[in-house]
């Protein structure tokens, strides 16, 4: 799988040697408003999204950064290949054709031409994202694609992000309480979580679009895994399920992070636990956070879904 995945492992250590070269003022972008890692997310390319097709079938996954999208990514590759029984020939087939069309690993990732080049691609197609719906292309809506909001609690969220702002080249580094402050007031890269989850709320009740809460795939991932696949229309038995659910659990994922994703496979994967927030947060960072959760989310259906009170209170 590593060799198979070389394209992917390519980009994204080129993406953090050219982080590594830019000044902190020359490392972010901004697109309708929203900060973007300059080396990853183009301007052009963000504008470009909208000549994007999606088909009927393609499988949309968007997570706001530090959610567990690369987790959830790994589930739904596995529910794809062991639903469609691909022999090992049709998966080189498909990564061949992965590296020779240059796919990126997120959808908003790369130049402006690769959404042509998508085009290429075999259905069924699984795209991920952590764009907001106002910025995805309008045809994932009106071709009614199966899209999955995965939702984290924002406490651990904002921890997550934290440490991985300050471990990758391509942000600009920042203290604890100044990363704080940032994110409350949406400062950081792909723009407010509370926007996110906010804006996501309003097509929860659409039957192409689920949400899928972090914590409760911790939790009870043999659940969780079957509800997706049902979902998606995957048809898998009992034992199948329980094949993708230890083929995916973070701890495999992290011992084989390196060999798949190279430099980087190091930096995504830290803890992936709950309740680390605690570790960080400052009494009054604590209730500001809880004020600003209360104001934007509590009364919203996935604010709800994010049990704050279970994961954010002590």
């Amino acid at each position: 799988m590593a060799q198979d995945r070389k394209h992917v492992v390519e980009f994204l250590d080129r993406m953090l040697m050219d982080g590594s070269k830019l000044s902190s003022e020359e490392k972010l972008c901004s697109y309708k408003g929203v900060l973007y890692p300059i080396t990853i997310c183009r301007p052009e390319t963000l504008q470009a999204l909208e000549t994007f097709e999606a088909r009927r079938d393609d499988v949309i996954m968007t997570g706001y950064p530090k959610c567990g999208s690369h987790w959830l990514e790994g589930i739904l590759n596995n529910l794809s290949i062991t639903s469609a029984k691909y022999t090992e020939e049709e998966m080189k087939k498909r990564t061949d054709l992965e590296k020779e069309l240059k796919i990126t690993p997120r959808l908003e990732f790369g130049d402006p031409d690769k959404f042509k080049r998508m085009e290429k691609l075999p259905s069924r197609r699984i795209i991920i994202t952590h764009l907001t719906p106002d910025i995805l292309p309008k045809s994932v809506f009106r071709n009614k694609a199966k899209v999955l909001v995965l939702i984290r609690n924002p406490k651990d969220t904002l921890v997550s992000f934290f440490h991985f702002n300050n471990k990758m080249p391509i942000f600009p580094k920042r203290t604890w309480d100044a990363y704080f402050t940032d994110f409350m007031n949406g400062k950081v890269s792909w723009g407010s979580y509370f926007d996110f989850v906010k804006e996501w709320d309003k097509y929860i009740d659409n039957e192409n679009v689920t949400a899928v809460n972090y914590e409760d795939l911790k939790e009870n991932p043999n659940l969780e895994v079957k509800r997706i696949a049902k979902f998606l229309g995957f048809s898998l038995t009992e034992e199948e399920i329980q094949s993708v659910v230890e083929k995916s659990r973070f701890k495999t994922m992290k011992e084989s992070g390196q060999e798949t994703l190279g430099a980087f496979g190091d930096i995504l994967f830290r803890k992936g636990s709950v309740g680390d927030w605690k570790t960080l947060f400052s009494e009054s960072q604590n209730k500001e956070m809880d004020r600003k959760f209360e104001e934007y989310l509590a009364g919203t259906k996935l604010g709800a879904q994010i049990k704050y009170d279970i994961y954010c209170k002590i």
